[in-house]
């Protein structure tokens, strides 16, 4: 029992280490915009989209959907970063942090949704 959950700690670790290198690459790739966080709010919206893929595609208790999911997709996505962006901008522009959190809070949940909805298994094509 002990074996299992280390393999599965180990397996979200690894996974967390590849995700949070790529948030930062992506982080240093795409500057913010004039204060506004446009490379956290990427990382959330693609991370919700393929998030979603995977819930529909393996089952919660999947080695990959812990290393991909939890791990790689858990690191790359980022809700302190969207948190402290927030109330960076609030200081700066208030409606353009409301804008920011509630479009962020829209998208991620239309990429989850759209996610899951992709990812959901074909029944039978028609000849």
């Amino acid at each position: 029992m002990a074996d299992v959950n280390l393999r599965r700690i180990l397996l979200v670790a690894a996974g967390g280490t590849v995700g949070t290198a790529a948030r930062l690459a992506l982080g240093l790739a795409v500057p913010d915009a004039g204060g506004f966080p446009v490379a956290v709010l990427l990382a959330n919206v693609v991370g919700a989209l393929l998030i979603g893929v995977l819930a529909a595609r393996l089952p919660a208790s999947a080695d990959l959907r812990l290393l991909l999911g939890t791990g790689v997709l858990g690191g790359f996505t980022t809700y302190s970063a969207f948190m402290t962006g927030t109330v960076s901008l609030w200081s700066e522009a208030p409606a353009l942090a409301a804008a920011y959190a509630l479009g962020s809070l829209v998208l991620g949940i239309g990429a989850a949704a759209l996610g899951l909805r992709l990812g959901r298994p074909r029944r039978g094509a028609a000849s």
